[in-house]
């Protein structure tokens, strides 16, 4: 299992961030999971100035967390599913998301919780999806790195203050 070997989440003090959800729409009942997650810890984290935005499927993610980066949030969290089927699809889709999303984050600096579930089948997708009986709640994992790394990039910035 992919999840052998997480660190403990402890959530730390959110409440001053700013979060953009940005999440695809295909596989309603997965991508439900992924949100539900989400919101799981941002309420852990305490954070209640978030901005959630669906697009239409995980290709697009990029280009829209780049937008939303512009805007001066404090971290984004991708969610998306894509399942494996019997054309290079996958590849190019997976591919084109990861790069995307790794770029938004360079460029601006902003950490992106990357909840992209790339499976070979819907089973794999749902059992990582943090549904009643799923083994896994990647929807949160991705939100709670993404809350980690933006507080721990404000507080280097209270370092330069020093």
């Amino acid at each position: 299992m992919a999840g052998h070997g997480a660190p403990a989440d402890t959530p730390i003090d959110g409440s001053d961030l700013r979060v953009a959800v940005v999440a695809a729409s295909w596989h309603t009942q997965v991508m439900d999971g992924l949100l539900a997650g989400a919101r799981r810890a941002l309420e852990a984290y305490g954070v209640t100035d978030v901005r959630e935005v669906r697009v239409p499927g995980t290709f697009e993610l990029p280009v829209v967390a780049d937008a939303l980066a512009d805007h001066g949030v404090d971290a984004i969290v991708a969610l998306g599913v894509v399942i494996r089927g019997g054309t290079p699809h996958f590849e190019y889709v997976c591919s084109a998301a990861t790069d995307g999303l790794g770029r938004v984050a360079l460029d601006h600096g902003v950490p992106i919780g990357f909840g992209v579930l790339t499976c070979d089948t819907e089973e794999q997708a749902l059992d990582r999806a943090g549904l009643d009986g799923s083994a896994e709640d990647k929807g949160y994992e991705a939100t709670a790195a993404a809350l980690q790394t933006a507080r721990t990039l404000r507080d280097l910035g209270d370092v330069d203050d020093d």
